[in-house]
């Protein structure tokens, strides 16, 4: 099915440096709002404490429940769930006072004499702080293994290095576990391993890798920027969001690439520049189909699916959006950026 003109020649490596300034500013907001706000917001899941769903019998104001909150020693944040007057409300409480054994039945008895109402938990759940901290550091560890396992696949597919590439990640990963084991902090870790690896594709010539695993880390640190932003949770259905995104955006990075790597063969004696554009326009149609498609599903389901997948909407929203972006403008011209330091 062709929606767009098989003919259509739009200069889109002409404008790859507006949009290198984009994705500049757009990643230096990302980070400045993550240093601002001292890392990502995490939920229970990697900060540990409780999350409690209460309905009450009556209709309250969200700081009546508050200051109830207060009165028993329970502080936290309160968020109402849906319509304010359906008497839902989202309660966090802090990890220092959910170490309450029974904390659900406490919290129920204490809003009940608070609140002079009857009070329902609908769902509870709580985790520890160390426990939570484990998790977070499993969830960096496993996206940081799943671009490793891409860089292999993309360099033995587009380049045939199988053995180089397969040898490097899995240096990487075993310098990455070995000082995960005597406990150096992870987010600094990740953060060295994936220069140490970008500097390994440059020397190595792994010119497609690094395209790909570029367009990655910039789809991701925008995805996580606009959480810090915005000031949503990270939970483990995000961390779940995030390695769909990853998915997704390279899925779209391996089409524009198959069609760069065909045009090589069949216009050997044309520039670069030209193959390049060439090959982003041949596969406009596929993008927009796809791409379309799946935005208005997940748009759907971040206006229409409720509370409960809010969040996890969002991610998707944003990252499908700008993982097609990236596959245009960031992935492919890396190509074009190695081809002229050759």
């Amino acid at each position: 099915m062709q929606i767009i003109n098989p003919d259509v020649n739009i200069d889109f490596v002409g404008r790859r440096k507006l949009a290198y300034v984009l994705s500049l500013a757009l990643i230096l907001v990302s980070i400045g709002s993550l240093v601002f706000h001292g890392g990502p917001k995490y939920g229970i899941d990697f900060a540990g404490g409780a999350e409690v769903l209460v309905k009450f019998g009556a209709a309250v104001p969200i700081e009546k429940v508050k200051s109830a909150l207060s009165a028993i020693k329970m502080e936290g944040a309160v968020q109402a769930y849906d319509e304010e007057d359906s008497g839902f409300f989202r309660i966090l409480i802090d990890p220092k006072n959910s170490a309450t054994e029974n904390l659900d039945k406490t919290l129920k008895a204490g809003l009940e004499a608070e609140m002079q109402t009857t009070v329902s938990i609908e769902s509870f759940e709580q985790v520890g702080p160390q426990v939570g901290s484990d998790m977070r550091e499993k969830a960096l560890l496993a996206m940081f293994f799943a671009l490793l396992f891409i860089t292999v696949y993309i360099s033995g597919r587009f380049e045939l290095k199988w053995l180089l590439s397969a040898a490097m990640a899995g240096g990487l990963a075993f310098l990455v576990y070995a000082l995960h084991l005597v406990h150096l902090s992870i987010p600094i870790l990740m953060v060295a391993a994936l220069v140490v690896s970008l500097v390994l594709f440059y020397l190595l010539s792994l010119k497609y890798a690094m395209g790909a695993i570029v367009a990655l880390i910039h789809d991701v640190t925008i995805t996580v920027g606009l959480f810090s932003i915005f000031g949503k949770e990270f939970s483990l259905p995000i961390i779940a969001a995030i390695l769909t995104i990853i998915g997704y955006s390279l899925n779209d990075t391996i089409i524009v690439f198959d069609r760069i790597r065909e045009n090589l063969r069949k216009y050997q004696k044309r520039p670069m520049a030209e193959i390049v554009n060439r090959s982003i326009n041949e596969t406009l149609s596929r993008t927009i189909l796809t791409s379309g498609t799946t935005l208005v599903v997940v748009a759907a389901l971040f206006v229409l699916g409720g509370g409960i997948i809010h969040d996890f909407a969002f991610a998707l929203l944003v990252g499908i959006a700008v993982g097609t972006y990236s596959s245009i403008f960031v992935a492919s011209p890396i190509l074009l950026a190695w081809q002229k330091r050759k």
